[in-house]
């Protein structure tokens, strides 16, 4: 999946990656060393003492991202074959924080958005429970994909410490901030770490 993901990135024009390491750190980045970063110039942010989260991770590694402008978050175990370059096409085209895409499926917990595809909440499909950050009429449910593109003008805003999840973070900037969501429906995708998603394997 790392090399997936790698040359993925690549493919869309990428030529510096960071990769946040937790769990067997050191196989990791050997991997990643034993085959020349896949080409491209590789940093590891080290999360061995405390994994820092979804947001936490981003925090911690924003001085590689700080006066860079947009850069790609790409949760490692997510494969699939969204189009990257359209991803950064349509985050540039606009002057949102960030830009997440998202697939009409099935899942437990939805964003919620508006006519313009701007987050407006989030709901649990499975307790009712619901945020809504935009006090909209028709707002429609949608899944997370785990990839997305952040504008590092994005970090003056972060003001949690330690882990968070970057979910609850995008929740409460879209109160006041456009947070655009990326329809890749047509895509392929599929979340590897999830037994569910494969029924004819056993444990």
């Amino acid at each position: 999946m790392l090399e997936h993901v790698m040359l993925k990135l690549k493919g869309a024009g990428i030529t510096e990656v960071i990769i946040n390491v937790h769990h067997r750190a050191e196989q990791i980045i050997d991997y990643v060393l034993e085959n020349n970063g896949f080409g491209l110039k590789v940093i590891f942010s080290d999360e061995e003492d405390q994994l820092m989260d979804t947001g936490g991770g981003i925090l911690k590694a924003k001085i590689f991202f700080e006066g860079q402008g947009a850069f790609i978050v790409y949760n490692i175990d997510i494969f699939s074959n969204i189009d990257l370059k359209q991803l950064l096409k349509a985050h540039e085209a606009g002057d949102q924080l960030a830009t997440l895409a998202v697939k009409k499926r099935d899942t437990s917990r939805n964003f919620l958005m508006n006519d313009q595809n701007l987050l407006c909440g989030w709901r649990n499909n499975q307790t009712g429970e619901e945020i809504i950050t935009r006090n909209e009429e028709g707002l429609r449910g949608t899944a997370f994909s785990g990839i997305h593109v952040l504008d590092d003008r994005i970090f003056p805003l972060l003001l949690e410490e330690g882990p968070f999840s970057i979910t609850k973070a995008y929740l409460e900037l879209s109160k006041k901030y456009p947070i655009y969501l990326y329809n890749h429906s047509k895509d392929h995708w599929v979340d590897m770490a999830h037994p569910s998603n494969f029924p004819s394997l056993k444990h």
